[in-house]
């Protein structure tokens, strides 16, 4: 790469792209790396502040950004199946999702690659809910060319497994079980179905029934071993969460047989959620205890672990315990999850 003057440089081939920038109508390369610059070429190039131009001269162990930037998307993602990048531009590589799931992003190796200077990789959030068209990531080198061997310490940083990923959601029957005596005497009315029901919906869930049942241990344990009989492959239990007499549901779900992985969560909306697997021939499958917020909070623990479990993910009581560090939903006025810091 050799830096002249712009008035010097016909006939010489530009190394990098340039930007030209006219306010509400464009920004883009107005001429791309590789392109040969002509007389006529100059005024434009003079017009964007251009007084100088590196002119490209390659050199044995240098990488070109655009070359560079290429192995940072190899880096990012190797699924093609799942997401897709654009071409490289100045630089830079931006990469959209091609599938709904889970975005899962290894942010160690992540943290490894952004520490080593002059590149960058920018991701959205991860374990949160992506769908097809949606960007997920950007990358960056910083100077117009970089050294190779840099990059390969770029890609031995970041291991043979992409930094991010895409777990798309399965295909999921849920059962609902909704406890409390006041609820199925008919004192009052069922809030829980309608909440359950659209949070489900949203991603394409089977919703195989709603029970309403008293606040009964055998019960409900009961009708959590039917559902699982009927090939459910997930069971929400709404309400009786608390520890008051008659609150009865943990006590049911622990008698079905479940690993309990965690009763209580770092959330609020959301401290007295329950999670447990139930073993059913030859299946695991997701028992969620919800209280009562669920019904009436906009967004509680129960939306933070859904979307995972339908991806497929086992959830431990280590995945449950990091969501301390932004479980504080603020219940803003007008809702913007996910585009928020609730959960992440």
């Amino acid at each position: 790469m050799k830096l002249i003057k712009t008035t010097e440089a016909a006939g010489h081939v530009l190394c990098h792209d340039i930007t030209q920038i006219i306010p509400g109508v464009k920004k883009g390369p107005v001429f791309k790396k590789g392109h040969i610059i002509t007389e006529e070429d100059i005024p434009v190039l003079l017009s964007v502040g251009k007084e100088n131009l590196y002119i490209w001269e390659k050199q044995e162990g240098m990488l070109h950004e655009d070359e560079a930037a290429m192995i940072l998307k190899d880096i990012c993602m190797k699924d093609s199946r799942t997401m897709h990048a654009t071409d490289p531009s100045e630089g830079k590589v931006t990469i959209f999702a091609d599938t709904a799931g889970v975005l899962k992003i290894n942010r160690d190796r992540l943290d490894a690659v952004n520490a080593m200077g002059e590149m960058m990789i920018a991701t959205i959030h991860g374990n949160f809910p992506v769908k097809s068209g949606d960007k997920i990531a950007g990358t960056r080198i910083i100077p117009l060319v970089i050294e190779e061997e840099k990059m390969m310490a770029a890609k031995e940083a970041a291991g043979d497994e992409p930094l991010i990923s895409i777990l798309p959601f399965r295909p999921v029957k849920a059962g609902i079980i909704t406890t409390g005596s006041e609820v199925a005497s008919g004192r009052i009315k069922d809030a829980f179905g309608p909440v359950l029901t659209e949070k489900l919906v949203e991603y394409d869930v089977e919703i195989m029934g709603q029970r309403i049942l008293p606040d009964d241990c055998t019960g409900i344990t009961s009708a959590i071993n039917e559902f699982a009989a009927k090939g459910a492959d997930m069971v929400l239990v709404s309400g009786g969460m608390s520890v008051d007499p008659d609150d009865r549901t943990p006590k049911a779900i622990k008698d079905t047989g479940a690993d309990i992985v965690t009763y209580g969560a770092p959330v609020l909306p959301g401290a007295m959620f329950m999670l447990a697997y139930l073993h059913y021939d030859g299946k695991e499958i997701p028992v969620m205890g919800l209280p009562g917020c669920v019904m009436y909070a906009r967004r509680t623990v129960f939306d933070l672990v859904l979307p995972r479990l339908l991806a497929g993910e086992h959830l431990t009581r280590d995945d449950i315990s990091t969501y301390g560090e932004g479980g504080l939903c603020l219940g803003c006025k007008t809702c913007h999850f996910p585009n928020c810091g609730f959960g992440k």
